[in-house]
């Protein structure tokens, strides 16, 4: 029953060549308990079976409008749906998933405690391409989250419309990752709110834009860098230190992959880091230092490394500060890469993304990390118990990160003291950035990895 205080709820639905899943998607809205809403359904240059199922409903235009337009991007219909919405409030779903009956009910219930709520997400299930529930995934107790670097999934997050517009609305200049760009701008100007409850079915299969890490790392590192511009809070001098040990590491360093040393491919992707001041190498062997020395960048400094401070059992912190006690009254620094030569093939990406991050969520640290899939164990004495406690459940509090320790950024008060509460950020890399080399097998593996980066 539709009450006058209700708020009007706009519904989109974008499909380009859903076919087999348009219909499920277009009943679960229109089976939902609560009924003050609008359907608009945009469908973006079909070839398949889409036009003919769509017909099926163009009877009802008082709740639902159909949009036929040329092939143009799910960006562009976003923007074009927030343009026709009516709503206070609008959500997307896209046409391979569908929502609980009860999705707009429980969303609205929260909208009524406050209304100036900038967005509203809820957990979801987990389907195949069948549609048979893979898994459930439940977001932190949202109360105790205080640092919000982990986006809202970009689909079925409720929106206040004037927020929206607000902030821009979609921007079609990206070529996707528009879910964490809108969490990005909506959290720096307004609240947001989780319902801990699965209130829609997200289908994974071949066709999943998520699937090309690649490209879309690509597109959130745009995002990453158009939204820090946008803070008071702007770290604008950040230096590299590229600290060597000992033999290990000096052999990693100048061991070439495809013609070029791992010291130069590593130096070359920093140097194309507008947002990096200065590069240190820091090494007690000659041989590394004469390399560097040899390459003519004023951006460049060799250093020679104290040999107590190059000891395994030495923090890295130590080699860090004296750096920083040695350049300060020459160098204005607001922040400080690590950056060790074992993961040679890191992209440019990964050094402005993390500086962008220590900007836009205000941290102190910020790691690599590579998000990891498999079961984990531990031993408790009597035998192996699974970090997980279910299989058909995702907990976000559970979920596991290897640090890719060659890569950390820090800001300067966090090198020089002792932090008590440190906020630290993370950046999740992709899978060829992430190649740890410790073998000449990692090596040989270097070459593939590098082909395949070209190709994408």
């Amino acid at each position: 029953m539709k009450k006058k205080n209700d708020p009007l709820i706009t519904v989109y639905i974008t499909n380009y060549n859903y076919g087999n899943f348009l219909d499920k998607a277009i009943k679960s809205v229109l089976n939902q308990s609560y009924k003050k809403f609008e359907l608009i359904i945009i469908d973006d240059g079909s070839t398949d079976n889409s036009k003919k199922i769509l017909e099926k409903y163009n009877n009802n235009k008082k709740i639902i409008k159909i949009i036929f337009q040329k092939n143009k991007g799910l960006l562009f219909s976003n923007n074009v749906a927030l343009k026709m919405s009516k709503g206070e409030y609008i959500t997307r779903l896209d046409a391979d998933d569908w929502l609980d009956q009860n999705f707009l009910q429980v969303m609205v219930n929260e909208i009524k405690k406050n209304r100036n709520i900038g967005m509203i997400f809820c957990n979801y299930y987990i389907v195949n391409k069948s549609g048979e529930i893979q898994d459930q995934f439940f977001r932190h107790n949202f109360k105790n989250v205080k640092l919000l670097d982990q986006p809202a999934h970009g689909a079925c997050s409720l929106i206040n419309v004037k927020c929206l517009k607000n902030v821009g609305g979609y921007n079609q200049n990206l070529r996707s990752q528009d879910g964490v760009d809108i969490w990005i701008k909506l959290i720096l100007k307004f609240k947001v709110v989780n319902v801990n409850l699965p209130l829609f079915y997200y289908r994974q299969h071949g066709k999943n834009l998520t699937y090309n890490k690649i490209k879309l790392y690509q597109s959130r590192d745009k995002v990453f860098d158009l939204n820090s511009k946008k803070k008071k809070r702007i770290i604008r001098n950040t230096i590299c230190i590229i600290p060597i040990r000992g033999n290990n590491e000096n052999s990693i360093a100048l061991k070439k992959i495809n013609s070029k040393t791992v010291i130069n491919m590593i130096i070359n992707n920093i140097l194309e880091t507008k947002l990096i001041k200065k590069i240190f190498v820091s090494s007690p062997d000659d041989k590394i230092l004469n390399h560097i020395r040899k390459i003519n960048n004023k951006k460049l400094i060799a250093l020679k490394r104290d040999e107590n401070l190059a000891g395994f059992n030495i923090s890295i912190k130590e080699t860090l500060k004296q750096i920083i006690k040695k350049f300060e009254k020459k160098i204005k620094i607001d922040s400080v890469f690590k950056v060790n030569v074992d993961h040679p093939l890191m992209d440019k990406y990964c050094f402005s993304s993390m500086i962008n991050l220590m900007n836009i969520y205000e941290t102190n640290e910020v790691i690599a990390v590579k998000k990891e899939q498999d079961n984990f164990f531990y031993h408790n004495g009597t035998g192996f118990i699974p970090f997980k406690h279910s299989n058909n459940l995702t907990l976000e509090r559970e979920e596991v990160y290897r640090q890719i320790g060659s890569l950390h950024l820090y800001d300067k008060k966090s090198i020089i003291k002792e932090l008590k509460n440190k906020k630290i950020g993370h950046l999740i890399l992709d899978d060829i950035s992430s190649h740890h080399v410790k073998s000449n097998l990692d090596f040989k593996v270097c070459k593939t990895l590098l082909r395949y980066r070209l190709k994408s």
